[in-house]
């Protein structure tokens, strides 16, 4: 029997430029998606899809680019409050003076909490429809992404040394366990198993850690490689590099992240591509720190899986995942002095495709396809550094930022519509977020405004 009429759907998004990212790289222009239940149920050309359906909600993208939302494959999301407090130092001097005391003292349950609406915030005005996370009291930090309405991949940084949540390492473990169940059916929410790095967690803690993730079938995600002090270290210390190590530890497969994996070998490389593993690619960060800069295309070449990260907001110092996706594309063709190194489209793989692989959401995000997950963005394309349009992957690589995202969709659900914050009061955000930072400045050396 044929139905009368149109089908009745959440939400059409007609009238834009669809920029799918999907196998093709199909472009439609005056495009339309259709919307039910957090699913995208129809992607083609607006006559055809506004005929077959009647939304309760329509969004007019006349003169945007609509695209999948960017996935920021690592960051530190209340690290937000700690912007600025210790720039322009060495990682490790970064990290062991300044940051780790930093939070020794000042990170708690509402301090994460505010820090994180702070990031999700930032996030979603700027386009990033998930976060992976790693940080302390990660449970507070999925209730406040749910707050926002933003995806999250939770992770408790699990480390050999008391942490601001966790007195042992088989507490953290505990803890971690208790996310990984209390938010197995979230719709936004999912947990991670996140040993800090090699080098702050013993090769048990790296080992139980693994077996967790496997029992939960979840993304295990450390540090690794990230400087070359780093290495040096490993090398002393094991009589291996950082990789090697860990694949003696038997915890390398399709299901490990490694963020930021800069200083690698050639035979780092062949073996985590015969692994599987997966890189949360930091430049910004990596550039920031003087850590030095990823072997992108050596490591596309060898098929190992690549997204992009922003890392925390000390150590960038923004979360806008634009300014990653433009830095990718710029630092990889001025340092294999290529300017075809890590083109347009690429970059833009990265912070869509590329990251839904890395977390394990290949088949629900990164592009705009009937049965995925509705998470798109809204770009305003009639602003002054955007006019002329010949290639919008150009664009979106070389000159969008993240105040030119209009609207942001996450599951179906409208975040932000035509730059207005739906799901959060900003103000108050603001006012709250500053009197955190009037406890921490003066006790840890930040600078007074001029």
């Amino acid at each position: 029997m044929i139905a009368d009429g149109p089908s009745p759907v959440d939400l059409l998004v007609s009238g834009g430029l669809l920029v799918t990212c999907d196998d093709h790289w199909t472009l439609i222009h005056r495009g339309a998606i259709a919307v039910h239940q957090g699913l995208i149920v129809a992607v083609g050309p607006a006559d055809e899809v506004t005929a077959r359906y009647q939304a309760a909600e329509t969004i007019d993208a006349t003169g945007h680019a609509v695209m999948p939302g960017l996935l920021n494959a690592h960051t530190h999301a209340p690290m937000t409050l700690f912007r600025g407090l210790a720039d322009d130092l060495p990682l490790e001097i970064w990290l062991h003076q300044h940051i780790w005391p930093a939070e020794a003292w000042a990170v708690n349950p509402q301090m994460v909490h505010w820090g994180t609406l702070l990031a999700a915030a930032e996030m979603i005005r700027s386009g990033t429809t998930l976060f992976a996370d790693m940080y302390f009291f990660e449970d507070a930090i999925g209730s406040a992404a749910c707050q926002a309405g933003i995806r999250a991949v939770l992770g408790e940084a699990l480390v050999d040394f008391p942490s601001p949540n966790s007195k042992t390492p088989a507490d953290g473990l505990a803890y971690t366990e208790d996310l990984l169940q209390k938010w197995a059916e979230d719709p936004l929410v999912r947990v991670s198993v996140q040993p800090h790095a090699p080098y702050s967690a013993s090769a048990d803690l790296l080992i139980r850690s693994k077996e967790l993730a496997n029992r939960y079938g979840a993304i295990y995600l450390s540090h690794v490689a990230e400087t070359s002090r780093e290495v040096q270290e490993s090398w002393a210390r094991t009589g291996l590099s950082p990789v090697a190590y860990l694949d003696s530890l038997a915890v390398l497969d399709p299901r490990t992240v490694f963020a930021h994996g800069v200083h690698l070998s050639d035979a780092d490389i062949e073996l985590m591509a015969e692994r599987g593993i997966a890189i949360a690619h930091c430049p910004q960060s990596n550039l920031k720190l003087a850590s030095g800069a990823a072997p992108l295309p050596k490591l596309m070449e060898a098929g190992v899986r690549m997204g992009l990260g922003t890392d925390g907001a000390a150590s960038n110092n923004d979360l806008d995942m634009w300014g990653e996706i433009n830095t990718a594309a710029m630092l990889h063709k001025l340092v294999n002095g290529d300017p075809t190194a890590a083109n347009a489209q690429t970059v833009v793989w990265l912070a869509t495709r590329g990251s839904a692989d890395v977390l394990g959401f290949a088949g629900e995000l990164g592009s705009l396809e009937t049965g995925k997950r509705a998470d798109l963005i809204l770009i305003d394309l009639e602003q002054p550094h955007l006019v002329p349009l010949y290639d919008i992957y150009s664009h979106l690589a070389y000159a969008v930022s993240g105040a030119d995202v209009a609207t942001t969709i996450i599951n179906g659900r409208v975040v932000m519509r035509d730059r207005r914050m739906l799901t959060l009061d900003e103000h108050e955000l603001f006012a709250r977020a500053r009197e955190i930072a009037a406890e921490i400045g003066p006790r840890f050396g930040a600078r007074r405004p001029s």
